[in-house]
């Protein structure tokens, strides 16, 4: 699971490259996902929380393999059943100079779960802490509702603002910069939606000092153009290298790539809940029950896809075929479960023992800027499920619209990714496959409204149990029951690949993460 480091030799168009200096002046990172907002609780979406992470800070901070870390608090230990105390760290200023108290703890806590329009809710972090309580303005006491010793793992999910700038803002306030005053390593200068954000070093940073003065992010959502500007030195540094110019690019001496598996699987949602879903009809266009309501045909839909071939053409071989939630090596993950086979005369006997022997007809959705060749593979699937007698139309749309759509519900059968925020099994276990609970802060991105009362009971099981070998067996077996059952169709785990010009170098993310933290100057 380490971030492995390429020396790479060769030449490749970078001539302009070779003679542009390195500067701790400024660093500028070409992104291939925007943030879509500052305000760190808005939208429980990977480029917004490695952002947050620049101006913010958290509690428990995270490792380049989701080690967690002391952050803004020192030390953690859980003084009774249902209580963790966390000691926090003395002398840290936000960056208007204003101290950091435990008063911001608790402000943050409540308000992170609690964002109007979230597209996807940071509830599930904060859902098990029945009340947060200041002791002395280093010291909190989280009360849990029971045993609950996944605490620190989620607090590391959880960005840490002022109560002073907090109060009664809006995430627009947040986005303008009036709100987002915090304790990390950089502050916000400006963020101009479609253009650029801009950083600048925080002098006063209580860790290690920020290497560069300003820091400049320009969301380059294409990827050739991403790389051109790597190449001509227009940036620093590039996320989401494209599969198609890694082998290219390790031929360039003028560049180094790092890379690293992610937590991050690629994998469709089913409605698998209303009587009559939507973009899914008879061969003739007429109106159908869900087909799949019923557990064969989300197992013939697994079947009729060629993970192997996806992963192979598509993803150039830079992916790893999925079978569960998170690759080998994270915490939760069931030895139990392999990569589903494809068979497609398999999955054509399954329709056909479903009543649906002709197929039928369905919309497949996706977004076509936010995964790595996701319209691409949104286009493989569609191919794949025609084939077995599944009339497969493709609609894809920029993440914009999407992500919008999708909460709605607007859907049927849609791609989508998840990173495991907290680096182990729970984290998607309880946002995308828990029953449906606002209240519960559970199923906030359960899309497919996918519901198991066995899956449920494991998994409350799995979050109140102290024992690590035990809360570990529940949840590969709160897992098993999910695949067993088709609660999504895991296809792979994305590899995450970053470039840098010459003078610089990354170390890769399991979380998938671009921070200016983890750039070195050679």
């Amino acid at each position: 699971m380490r971030p492995l480091m390429y020396a790479v030799a060769g030449v490749f168009a970078a001539v302009s490259l070779l003679s542009a200096p390195v500067s701790a002046a400024e660093l500028r990172v070409g992104l291939s996902t925007e943030p879509t907002s500052v305000d760190p609780h808005y939208h429980n979406l990977s480029p917004n929380n490695a952002l947050a992470t620049h101006i913010f800070g958290n509690l428990v901070e995270q490792g380049p393999v989701q080690e967690l870390l002391p952050g803004l608090a020192t030390s953690w230990k859980p003084v009774a059943d249902d209580v963790w105390e966390f000691k926090l760290r003395e002398g840290v200023k936000f960056h208007d100079g204003s101290p950091f108290t435990a008063d911001d703890v608790v402000f943050t806590i409540k308000r992170a779960g609690n964002v109007p329009d979230s597209p996807s809710s940071f509830a599930i972090y904060t859902a098990a802490i029945k009340d947060v309580k200041v002791v002395d303005p280093l010291t909190v006491h989280f009360v849990t509702d029971g045993p609950y010793p996944l605490l620190p793992n989620d607090l590391s999910g959880i960005a840490i603002v002022s109560r002073k700038y907090g109060e009664g803002a809006s995430t627009a306030d947040y986005n303008s910069g009036k709100a987002a005053i915090g304790a990390g390593p950089y502050k916000l200068v400006s963020f101009t939606p479609g253009q650029s954000i801009v950083l600048e070093a925080n002098k006063n940073y209580w860790g290690d000092k920020p290497k560069f003065e300003k820091v400049t992010f320009r969301p380059i959502t294409n990827p050739a153009a991403r790389v051109a500007a790597l190449l001509s030195g227009d940036v620093d540094l590039i996320d989401g290298v494209p599969t198609a110019d890694i082998a290219q690019l390790k031929k360039n001496s003028a560049v180094s790539l790092s890379d690293a598996v992610s937590n991050r699987i690629i994998y469709l949602h089913i409605d698998s809940d209303r009587e009559v879903t939507p973009h899914v009809t008879a061969k003739d266009g007429k109106e159908i029950k869900n087909p799949f309501k019923d557990v064969r045909v989300r197992k013939a839909i697994s079947m009729a896809i060629n993970r192997k071939a996806i992963v192979d053409r598509v993803m150039e071989g830079v992916a790893i075929p999925a079978g569960q939630l998170l690759p080998k090596g994270f915490f939760g993950v069931s030895p139990n479960i392999e990569v589903p086979k494809y068979d497609p005369e398999a999955a054509k006997k399954l329709l056909a023992e479903a009543g649906y022997p002709d197929g039928f007809k369905l919309t497949i959705h996706g977004p076509n800027d936010r995964y790595i060749n996701d319209a691409q593979i949104v286009q493989a699937v569609a191919q794949m499920l025609s084939r077995v007698g599944i009339d497969t139309a493709v609609d894809t749309m920029p993440r914009s619209t999407f992500f919008g759509r999708a909460s709605k519900l607007e859907f049927s059968l849609l791609l989508v990714g998840w990173g495991s925020g907290t680096g182990e099994a729970s984290s998607p276990l309880k946002s995308l496959l828990a029953t449906y609970d606002k209240e519960k802060g559970m199923g906030p991105s359960n899309r497919g409204r996918y519901s198991n009362p066995e899956f449920d009971k494991t998994l409350a099981q799995a979050l109140v149990t102290v024992d690590d070998a035990k809360r570990e067996k529940l949840l590969q077996k709160a897992t098993e029951i999910a695949m067993a059952d088709v609660g999504l169709i895991p296809l792979h785990y994305e590899v995450s690949t970053w470039a840098t010009r010459k003078g610089f170098e990354y170390t890769g993310r399991s979380d998938q993460a671009t921070q200016a933290m983890d750039v070195t100057i050679k």
